[in-house]
């Protein structure tokens, strides 16, 4: 046998670096906690928007497919109830995105409508959906102030999982190792390490395209000032946006949108209409634009867009379209998964609830570890079971509040909750932390049971869909097991 030594390969990272990369995570990820997991968690959820919508209104008419006249019918009718100055956007049925709904939005406007086979409009008034997703995108702040904290938190979880990665030499080779039944300490910081790494991929696309979108007006204004330091932010904005036709709000008539539809897709033969966009419906400057996917592409990569009197004024094909363009009309995408369809939305959904117990027990593991060395932080634990298990609670509380108050201010209902359950964990002495969340944990299994089945009983006459219903007796049936599981250890 040959005396010399196989080398063993070493963390190209000093232990003394090693450790203050731990302590900048540790540090890093206590800073950001709460909202990280708020955002986490409303993300997580608001993946499954479009089957949110069908639960809420069980009514919803769902379109497998819808014909050019009736894609040009449901647009009349949405212009007859929209300000001129406002902007129609159909979304048609496709593999990604069961059913056709029409929005219009203006900056004082804004109405949903489930588009029916034939084209007629029903009222899509999913107000729980709608207040999760603004809580998720911009905390139901002003719009600018919101995203832009929502975008630092994406910032703060890309750097902790970068961080995460530089402190944990053996992430790698433990990567299949998991402690359970011993220490909760160990078993946290398994489970914690392992989620971390198994979805490392997810994790980071997540971050740093939610990083992206949230900062986006902070990156165009460096962008502005860095290029066009005398043309400002508008110089940016044409790089990707077409510049508006002069103003001229004169009333005409709506084009045949039918046959737009149909000279768009002999345009392109090898794409398929995928929306439909009218701006300023009725007046001189309208602008009409279909959109169309093809095969394996991302995002949409063909558009033919008309005059107010249908005329082609331009065209894009895949060839037209730069690379960095491409990158971002990804990005949502990416972040969203608005793409392949109910299988990738149910993806999404587990791994975001994946992400979701990486940050819960990233703290969890930070106060286990400050008891077993002697300095415990009991009122801590109790606020951060208030926020770990009573945000999702507190959740599902407004999505009954919904349910049976359409007209609530769910915005104010969550947020008084949410201080509220704060404030009583932090002067509640004589209840530990551990036994405060298990009892979040009762509560929260039952209000998901509780959802499912009156949510269940309103959709059977309607034909709504089950799924959500089916997802959230799953997640209550596991609490339930895990904390009977509990308490018979």
């Amino acid at each position: 046998m040959s005396n010399t030594r196989k080398k063993q390969w070493r963390w190209p990272i000093s232990p003394e670096t090693v450790r203050s990369v731990l302590s900048s995570h540790s540090i890093l990820g206590l800073a950001f906690a709460a909202v990280i997991y708020l955002v986490c968690v409303t993300g997580t959820v608001a993946v499954l928007a479009p089957d949110l919508e069908r639960w809420e209104v069980p009514a919803t008419p769902v379109a497998r497919s819808l014909s050019d006249r009736a894609a040009a019918r449901a647009i009349a009718e949405g212009a007859k109830e929209t300000p001129a100055d406002a902007a129609l956007y159909l979304t048609l049925p496709s593999a990604a995105s069961e059913g056709a709904t029409l929005v219009a939005y203006s900056p004082t406007f804004e109405r949903k409508w489930a588009v029916a086979q034939d084209g007629s409009l029903s009222r899509l008034e999913a107000v729980w959906t709608e207040f999760l997703i603004h809580l998720h995108v911009n905390l139901h702040l002003p719009r600018s102030w919101g995203e832009f904290i929502v975008g630092l938190t994406g910032v703060a979880l890309l750097s902790s999982l970068v961080s995460g990665i530089l402190a944990h030499p053996r992430v790698l080779r433990d990567a299949f190792h998991l402690r359970l039944g011993g220490s909760r300490r160990l078993q946290e910081a398994d489970l914690h390490n392992r989620l971390g790494i198994w979805a490392l991929p997810f994790h980071f696309t997540l971050a740093l395209t939610g990083a992206l979108l949230g900062l986006s007006t902070i990156i165009v204004a460096v962008l502005a000032l860095l290029l066009y330091p005398q043309g400002g932010m508008k110089k940016v904005y044409e790089l990707f946006l077409d510049a508006p036709p002069p103003v001229d709000t004169r009333a005409v008539p709506l084009p045949d949108i039918a046959a737009l539809m149909a000279e768009a897709r002999a345009h392109s033969p090898e794409a398929r209409p995928q929306s439909v966009v009218v701006e300023r419906p009725g007046r001189a400057d309208m602008r009409i634009a279909v959109h169309g996917g093809r095969d394996r592409l991302l995002v949409q990569q063909d558009e033919t867009r008309f005059d107010a009197a249908g005329k082609a004024i331009a065209q894009e094909h895949p060839e037209d379209i730069a690379t960095g363009t491409r990158i971002l009309g990804g990005i949502g995408q990416l972040h969203f998964g608005w793409y392949g369809g109910l299988p990738v939305r149910i993806a999404y959904a587990l791994l975001g609830a994946a992400l979701c117990v990486v940050t819960s027990s990233g703290v969890t593991i930070w106060l286990a570890r400050r008891r077993d060395r002697g300095r415990p932080a009991p009122q801590w634990e109790r606020i951060w079971a208030a926020v770990c298990w009573g945000q999702p609670a507190i959740l599902a509380m407004t999505a009954l509040l919904a349910r049976f108050a359409p007209e609530a201010p769910l915005p104010q209902a969550w947020l008084g909750l949410t201080v509220l359950s704060i404030v009583a964990s932090a002067l509640a002495r004589s209840v530990s932390g551990p036994r405060l969340a298990r009892g979040w944990r009762w509560a929260l299994a039952g209000l998901l049971a509780m959802l499912a089945l009156i949510h269940g009983a309103a959709a059977l006459p309607g034909g709504g869909s089950l799924l959500i219903d089916v997802l959230l007796l799953a997640g209550g049936a596991g609490l339930l097991a895990s904390l009977l599981r509990g308490r018979a250890a």
